[in-house]
């Protein structure tokens, strides 16, 4: 033993480092290396701060991306004059009594925020303890308390943090631009703003001397109005609702539609019991429930709030409190997952709501007085001309007698095609060979008809694989394809799980394999290309997801193929046939990439377009 309970063993060699008592001011910074990584980190505790003190508004502030002050207000119910130098010191919290850890219903319980914050920049606190004569506040610099005084303050508190960091100058190196700072703080009043929708905020950049409101939301909103407000309208009007509950676990928030994902995952807000949270097993369990409408470098958008027994979650597992460990983490997960994919399936042919909007300004933008038509530019859109003889489209049928379905192609008394009481109307043309033209009750259709029918196939080799197995089409005549000789063992080491998606291949020399079935559903398809994707997805699939998640991606590949391929001419009934399909299909609002797959134009867009209205 290197010392004992009483002192240095009498035979320790003098030159050996002794172990000794941390002092306070170093125990602090210590501890703000863990807590405070930016003045966002700062805003956050003091937020929380705010929060926990009953505030119903809190007001932020902050100059030069909070590097040389940051300033948090609010109405709570304050703290008492006396107990201001006990609300500096280490481990002091009147959040938590100390004996049940897991009951933590408060935001902050560590004690660590205040004193951390003083002993790294310049810290001070005034306070109004309710029913209080008058206010005190206290302040610290780099660790050294002075003692309280006498302070002008209506009501609850104010804390101000200057020169963050002036005590530990080397960490300001690390720090970003003023820029990064101030959206830093921004992105983190929002989250904390979504968690408690009753309590107001005000966000501003005291900059320069001036005052610039960069967010603000009113107290007393509902959840519905508070995510409108960080999100935007448009998220909470496009957005599907999820309410789920499970053995006590309830679930609910607004998920976007797969046409929605964002290129970043900077739109994914969960709330465990109010408090906002970046845990791993919710962004496992929000990808799983996109994984089969999302391409994997797409990323959808949430706010999603969970209430549980606090005893089924334990918070105290991160030192900012940005993560949690889930005594039934498989149930969480499950629910999760669950909700949002019934949501999705809920939602049908339905598609991004902002589409409408993009597409009308599309065509403003083109439509202005002094524009010429280019020539030729009417001309590309070609009415639908019945053939003499009927061409097989793979995949909407098995046989030519049976792909019309009953009132797909359905007449009005002067024997015109109707629209009525279907919701993405009748097919009228076809434009450059790629996008279905439709005329509904309420205003026109435009369907890209590849991305629409790739949803479909997909779907029905889903439901085959799950009902009776995917039925497989014998080739006459195998098709033999040649690969790298690592291709060729990677593909067949998958022959057993390919082969229950209705597609056989089998070793044909060292360099190449032979194709002797493929899914029927897909009609004729090549059988290179299709072995290039397929060999593609299973070099993407990583060794964590689902066996079924697996088979669902390469699923996805395979779909394309048999799907309807740009340029093709299509009949009248072709298109009605994949419009109603589309009507009764899950997901069909959108391809399995996530791309959208139709867009709607009202007749009221459509007059104001034309200055009708």
């Amino acid at each position: 033993m290197a010392c004992g309970m009483n002192g240095p063993a009498p035979n320790i060699r003098p030159d050996l480092p002794q172990i000794r008592q941390l002092d306070e001011a170093a125990a602090n910074r210590i501890a703000a290396g863990e807590v405070v990584e930016r003045p966002a980190s700062a805003v956050k505790e003091l937020v929380e701060n705010a929060l926990d003190a009953g505030a119903r508004r809190i007001t932020v502030e902050y100059a030069d991306g909070g590097k040389t002050l940051v300033r948090v207000g609010d109405d709570g119910h304050g703290i008492p004059a006396g107990q201001l130098p006990l609300a500096l010191a280490r481990h002091a919290t009147s959040k938590l009594a100390g004996e049940d850890l897991l009951d933590i219903q408060s935001f902050g319980f560590r004690g660590e925020a205040l004193p951390s914050l003083g002993a790294v920049g310049r810290l001070m606190l005034a306070s109004r303890a309710a029913g209080a004569a008058e206010a005190a506040e206290i302040r610290v610099e780099g660790g050294r308390v002075a003692p309280p005084r006498p302070a002008a303050l209506s009501r609850g508190t104010v804390v101000e943090l200057r020169d963050l960091f002036h005590a530990t100058p080397a960490r300001l190196k690390f720090l970003r631009s003023d820029r990064a700072e101030a959206m830093a703080i921004g992105e983190t009043v929002r989250r904390l703003a979504l968690a408690v929708p009753a309590t107001g905020f005000e966000l501003c950049d005291v900059s320069s001397g001036g005052r610039r409101v960069m967010f603000r939301a009113a107290p007393g909103d509902s959840d519905a109005e508070r995510v409108a407000r960080v999100l935007g309208r448009g998220f909470v009007d496009g957005a599907l609702t999820i309410e789920a509950e499970r053995e006590g676990l309830r679930l609910h928030g607004f998920a976007a539609l797969p046409a929605e994902a964002r290129g970043a995952a900077v739109a994914q807000h969960f709330l465990i019991n109010g408090r906002p949270v970046r845990d791993r097993l919710l962004l496992g369990a929000l990808r799983a429930a996109y994984a089969d409408v999302l391409a994997r470098d797409r990323h959808p958008a949430c706010v999603l709030w969970l209430q549980l027994d606090p005893h089924r979650v334990d918070v105290n597992v991160h030192p900012a409190k940005a993560e949690v460990r889930f005594r039934e983490a498989g149930l969480v997960r499950g629910l999760i997952i669950g909700a949002l994919r019934h949501a999705l399936a809920g939602a049908g042919h339905r598609t991004s709501g902002s589409l409408a909007g993009a597409a009308l300004g599309a065509f403003r933008s083109q439509s202005a007085p002094h524009d010429r038509p280019r020539p030729g530019a009417l001309t590309a859109a070609r009415t639908w001309q019945a053939p003499a003889a009927p061409t097989m489209m793979p995949g909407l049928a098995e046989a030519p007698a049976a792909r019309v379905e009953a009132g797909s192609c359905y007449t009005d008394g002067d024997g015109h095609i109707g629209t009525q009481d279907r919701p993405l109307g009748a097919a009228r043309a076809q434009l450059f060979g790629t996008y279905i033209l439709a005329e509904a009750a309420d205003g026109m259709v435009l369907v890209d008809a590849h991305a629409a029918h790739e949803r479909l196939v997909y779907e029905k080799l889903k439901a085959q694989r799950a009902g009776t197995g995917i039925v497989a089409q014998a080739l006459l005549i195998p098709e033999i394809v040649e690969l790298t000789p690592d291709a060729a063992d990677r593909l067949l080491t998958h022959a057993a799980a390919l082969a229950e998606l209705g597609l056989t291949v089998e070793r044909f020399g060292a360099n190449a394999v032979a194709v002797r079935a493929t899914p029927a559903l897909l009609g004729p398809v090549e059988a290179a290309p299709l072995l290039r994707d397929v060999l593609d997805e299973i070099a993407d699939q990583g060794a964590a997801r689902t066996l079924e998640a697996r088979l669902d991606a390469v699923l996805s590949r395979v779909a394309c193929h048999g799907s309807v391929r740009a340029g093709r001419n299509l009949r009248a009934e072709e298109m009605n046939a994949l419009l109603r399909e589309m009507e009764a299909t899950p997901h069909s609002g959108q391809c399995n990439h996530g791309r959208p797959t139709w867009v709607r134009l009202g007749r009221g867009d459509l007059d104001r377009l034309f200055g009708r209205r």
